[in-house]
């Protein structure tokens, strides 16, 4: 075989395998080709396995049916109140028809970015600075529904518009960080003077209850004493006990005094008179103190006696207890008769 058919056979095979190389073709999972006959449309391509015609066939576009998320830069735009921000978007969208998406508009991700900016100034306008800022869910509803409505007619579906960043100018966010500031300022003043106001009301509350309950242990206390003396017992005042202290004071004084009288040197000049002068202070002593006990006892006979008759036209418990002791206080009123005479006995001796 010479060697112009050699290269002739290879020059047919390489041509042939060309031919089905450009004839047999694979569409990947999630893509559509779109195929022009002669310069028309004339297919799309799904997944799979496809035969093109040679020489005729050939493919305008390969297109993604996955969702694509474009982030826009930022767009100037105003607001009701005459505030100029930045405000940057994020669109997610989907390419639901190839040939609409292919032959609908030239540069489909360029018109949708003039379409978002052209809508939310349009949006921005119609809202002042604080909605602005506060109504970023209201912004994205409107904005999703009016771009997914436009872009029908390109095959494109809009699943979601987010609102990004929100840049309003350097003075209004100054303006803005004095206000935040003021505000919780205030705040933390209205806690705190509700909490100082808690704090004294809970004090006062404690030191009432516990002045309560101090008066109400003294009153227990006072009550248990009463009942340890005895029901029909008088209870003697300070006043009285502290008045008879003072009027013993006063005895005990004159009588120390008469006693120095009585024993001044020089009045007897006998050792046996000076013995019994001696004796006569010791005994004089032991009188005053007989005379103090007496009238404590005294004081007892007196307030016995007093609520004796207080009770003898009172018929309460307190009064019948008190009138089964009536014994005891005609013994003690008894004591106090004597104790006057006694008494009386004694100063005339001194």
């Amino acid at each position: 075989m010479d060697p112009i058919t050699i290269i002739l056979i290879a020059v047919i095979f390489i041509l042939i395998a060309a031919i089905l190389i450009y004839t047999v073709r694979i569409v990947p999972q999630a893509e559509a080709w779109v195929i022009e006959r002669l310069g028309t449309y004339n297919a799309t391509w799904s997944t799979g396995v496809h035969f093109a015609t040679p020489f005729l066939d050939r493919i305008a576009n390969k297109v993604t049916l996955k969702e694509i998320v474009k982030d826009f830069d930022p767009q100037p735009v105003i607001t009701k109140d005459n505030v100029t921000m930045q405000i940057d978007t994020v669109v997610y969208f989907q390419i639901t028809d190839p040939k609409l998406y292919t032959y609908g508009v030239v540069g489909p991700i360029n018109a949708i970015e003039n379409l978002t900016a052209t809508t939310l100034r349009n949006l921005i306008g119609d809202l002042e600075l604080d909605e602005t800022l506060t109504s970023r869910d209201i912004i994205n509803t409107k904005m999703r529904a009016i771009l997914d409505e436009a872009t029908d007619p390109w095959g494109i579906k809009v699943n979601r518009v987010e609102v990004k960043n929100i840049i309003p100018p350097r003075d209004i966010q100054e303006a803005m960080e004095k206000q935040m500031r003021a505000e919780r300022e205030r705040r933390e003043a209205i806690l705190k003077a509700e909490g100082e106001k808690k704090s004294a009301i809970l004090v006062a509350e404690g030191e009432k209850e516990s002045t309560v309950l101090r008066a109400e242990a003294k009153k227990a206390a006072m009550i248990a004493e009463a009942d340890q003396r005895g029901p029909a017992e008088p209870r003697i005042s300070a006043d009285q006990v502290s008045g008879d202290l003072r009027k013993d004071g006063r005895r005990q004084g004159y009588q120390d005094h008469r006693s120095q009288r009585t024993a001044v040197p020089g009045q007897f000049s006998d050792r046996r008179q000076g013995t019994a002068g001696q004796e006569g202070l010791i005994v004089k002593k032991e009188i005053s103190n007989l005379l103090f006990f007496s009238d404590q006892i005294s004081v007892v006979g007196r307030f016995r006696h007093s609520q004796h008759h207080r009770c003898q036209d009172n018929k309460s418990q307190p009064c019948r207890r008190q009138a089964n002791g009536s014994k005891h206080t005609q013994n003690i009123f008894r004591f106090h008769i004597l104790h006057q005479s006694f008494h009386y006995e004694i100063n005339s001796f001194l």
